[in-house]
């Protein structure tokens, strides 16, 4: 999550962004709140982090489909990072 992305999601009235300039779609600037940028990026901060530890979807779908111990496996693993980088509810 970049602060571009997080100004996107919280500021709908936002089309382009060029630095750290926000503007609408007739080219009008638009003021963002940086404190709710930011706090939208803290709050999915998770992601990245499960993203880069998580085991390939290949490898995912071969677990699933072998079955058995494999998924079981496979679920661990994926319930262990989970529970290391839970989503933050506020």
């Amino acid at each position: 999550m970049n602060k571009h992305q997080a100004i996107y999601a919280t500021h709908s009235n936002v089309a382009v962004i060029r630095g750290d300039e926000a503007f609408d779609a007739d080219g009008n600037p638009v003021t963002y709140d940086e404190a709710t940028v930011q706090a939208y990026i803290d709050a999915h901060a998770y992601i990245a982090t499960r993203q880069s530890y998580y085991p390939s979807i290949g490898d995912q779908l071969d677990a699933l489909w072998k079955g058995g111990d494999a998924q079981t496996k496979m679920l661990a693993k994926v319930m262990a990072l989970k529970a290391k980088y839970p989503k933050v509810t506020t």
